[in-house]
């Protein structure tokens, strides 16, 4: 019997090493002609949450004017706050962003005085915890990764070792696109990620409102699946949706 738990355990680790290493490969796979920036956000959010045992993450990105804006979220409620950090530009995920430093708090309640209105907001989303990872190689600091929990614990050191490493491996994988172009192709591109954002969202909202019981996370896991089974970019679907030249029923069937 104890052989067996052993056992069990080593396929546990073994599998979760498996899983780690076809995300960093996944997430160092930028060279494709069809890379979409929008997609490669999301699946790093959705890696995070896997592999990190967060409840949510989201990514703020640095604007070419200086602003901050939310470019991608694991959950509507990550979503809510990561656009209401950038929107009043505060809290400790556009802190890290600022200063390129990594930036934990453990009990948010406790760090009200440090930023009071997104602990607030925070607390409203059902947030206790954050765990800011900044997004930069070197000196060049370009979004931020929040890991978010709805419990007061800190991360293990070895657990934020590895959500760093995926923060520094989708960085690399999105500067290696601008080596590859023009810097200020890259710019337009980040730019072009944040604008299509309300995009996605407008089509997120029109397929959950299409059907009723659909809620708008399981309208984006359509959306989505829909689009990489049929080898289309998400803005484009997306896009057609708002334009009413995608038939929704089919999109909202496709993982039924």
């Amino acid at each position: 019997m104890p052989s067996g738990n052993v056992l069990g355990s080593s396929g546990a680790g073994l599998l979760r090493e498996h899983l780690i290493a076809r995300t960093l490969v996944e997430l160092a796979d930028t060279l494709v002609d069809d890379f979409d920036l929008t997609d490669f956000l999301h699946m790093l959010v959705e890696h995070s949450v896997d592999l990190l045992g967060v409840t949510a993450a989201g990514v703020l990105l640095g604007d070419q004017r200086g602003g901050v804006r939310m470019a991608a979220a694991s959950s509507e409620r990550a979503e809510i706050l990561e656009v209401f950090a950038a929107e009043t530009d505060g809290g400790p995920c556009v802190e890290c962003l600022r200063t390129g430093q990594p930036i934990t708090s453990t009990n948010l309640a406790a760090d009200t005085q440090r930023w009071p209105r997104y602990v607030t907001a925070a607390q409203e989303c059902g947030f206790t915890a954050v765990h800011a990872i900044p997004m930069r190689l070197r000196r060049e600091v370009i979004g931020v990764l929040s890991l978010l929990n709805t419990h007061t614990h800190g991360l293990e050191q070895t657990t934020s070792d590895l959500g760093q490493a995926l923060a520094d491996v989708a960085t690399i994988g999105i500067l290696q696109q601008r080596s590859i172009k023009h810097s200020q192709e890259l710019t337009e591109q980040l730019q072009t990620a944040l604008n299509t954002r309300v995009i996605i969202e407008q089509a997120k909202g029109m397929l959950a409102a299409s059907r009723t019981h659909t809620t708008p996370e399981q309208a984006f896991t359509a959306l989505r699946g829909y689009a990489r089974a049929h080898h289309i970019k998400l803005t484009t679907l997306a896009q057609d949706i708002v334009d009413g030249n995608a038939n929704r029923d089919t999109i909202l069937d496709h993982n039924t």
